[in-house]
């Protein structure tokens, strides 16, 4: 989930912030978002005087499980605002679409304008707009940290990204008792968070990883992360290496 908000700018939504339908990152590391039209902050990016407009973008990354607490981490993104513009119109809602395939929206072979000015007749429905990344934070289950803008641009999806919630749900369903048989890599921790009545429910999943929360017996929910050997590169390789977890666990 995200949502954007510009400092200073009242929203008429009572939460002061917009939901960007979609959103994807450039080669060269700027956030394009394609928000309402309407929106107060497409509203102040098509009528900024200068590029010196503020945004902070919010991301909550949700567990696509249940389990209690679910929120397993966010991330602000802060930079300087601005519609996309002009020939780049174009370029960016390729970008887009090849994300999220909405062509209709992006207004692909048209020129996608801004909204009108207050009391003008009509609007356009979506906004493409570019955030500049300033500066980055990370909260999360595996801590707190920063990014700087060039770290950011750098970074690469992991590559389970597109598959995690099916694979940690299926997971869930039919691997149940392996998954909570992994209490045996736990070595002492294992024999206070594994009793009898305790669940073992799979929360996140990287190439590096999976992330296991075990609840129960009214006790403080615990999670331990469990290592592959080596980072992963596609569902292939994380067959073979689930199996290996599951493998060491039981013997």
């Amino acid at each position: 989930m995200g949502s954007l908000s510009v400092p200073g700018v009242e929203d008429p939504d009572p939460s002061g912030l917009t939901a960007p339908f979609c959103r994807t990152v450039t080669p060269e590391g700027d956030v394009l978002l394609l928000a309402p039209g309407d929106s107060a902050a497409a509203r102040a990016a098509a009528y900024a005087q200068d590029d010196d407009l503020t945004a902070v973008m919010e991301i909550t990354d949700v567990a696509p499980v249940s389990v209690p607490h679910r929120v397993r981490g966010r991330a602000w993104v802060a930079g300087w605002l601005t519609p996309v513009r002009n020939d780049d119109r174009a370029h960016c809602a390729a970008l887009l679409a090849e994300r999220h395939p909405v062509d209709e929206l992006l207004g692909i072979g048209e020129a996608v304008q801004p909204p009108p000015a207050p009391g003008i007749p009509g609007r356009a429905a979506w906004l493409m707009l570019r955030l500049e990344v300033g500066e980055c934070a990370v909260d999360d289950l595996w801590g707190a940290g920063t990014a700087e803008p060039e770290e950011f641009a750098a970074a690469a999806p992991d590559p389970l990204v597109a598959h995690e919630a099916e694979l940690l749900q299926h997971l869930h369903s039919a691997h149940g008792p392996q998954v909570r048989g992994l209490c045996g890599l736990l070595g002492d921790r294992g024999a206070t968070v594994c009793g009898a009545r305790d669940e073992a429910t799979p929360v996140a999943l990287d190439r590096f990883g999976l992330r296991v929360r075990f609840t129960g017996d009214g006790r403080t929910p615990f999670d331990a992360r469990f290592d592959f050997p080596e980072p992963v590169r596609d569902v292939a390789e994380l067959r073979r290496a689930m199996h290996a977890l599951f493998e060491a666990a039981e013997g």
